[in-house]
């Protein structure tokens, strides 16, 4: 399932949503292009995450582990949530794909420690493997 660094950017991802039925329903109107990378990345490499949250067929947590799962061809588990009055349903097709991380560099360390420990990884690897 080795994915090709250079193809998940902004360009991929709207290739990917393009005339495609997906399951669940976005409820966030922005993503971060860079989270994707990351996240597939790490799923080209088998790396487990926790469940999505969500409420009937919206997606309410996970909406960047939910695309990138798709994108992967991988399977995400799903834990119900429920919705709350302001929750809104966003088509995936009007989804703004900013280029800008929105991740720190600390964040991202952290979070590379997070998915090496709960997959039992060395941190330098999971590092390695979502460096552009």
């Amino acid at each position: 399932m080795e994915s090709n660094k250079k193809n998940i950017n902004l360009e991929y991802i709207q290739n990917f949503i393009k005339g495609r039925e997906i399951p669940l329903v976005a409820t966030q109107t922005k993503l971060s292009v860079q989270i994707i990378f990351r996240l597939c990345q790490k799923m080209a490499h088998d790396i487990k995450f926790d469940e999505i949250k969500v409420s009937g067929h919206l997606v309410i947590d996970g909406h960047h582990r939910y695309l990138s799962a798709l994108i992967m061809a991988v399977e995400l588990g799903q834990l119900a949530t429920h919705a709350t009055s302001a929750t809104q349903e966003v088509g995936w097709d009007t989804v703004l794909f900013d280029e800008e991380d929105w991740d720190t560099p600390a964040k991202i360390a952290h979070l590379n420690e997070m998915d090496a420990k709960y997959n039992n990884l060395e941190v330098d690897f999971v590092k390695g493997i979502t460096t552009r």
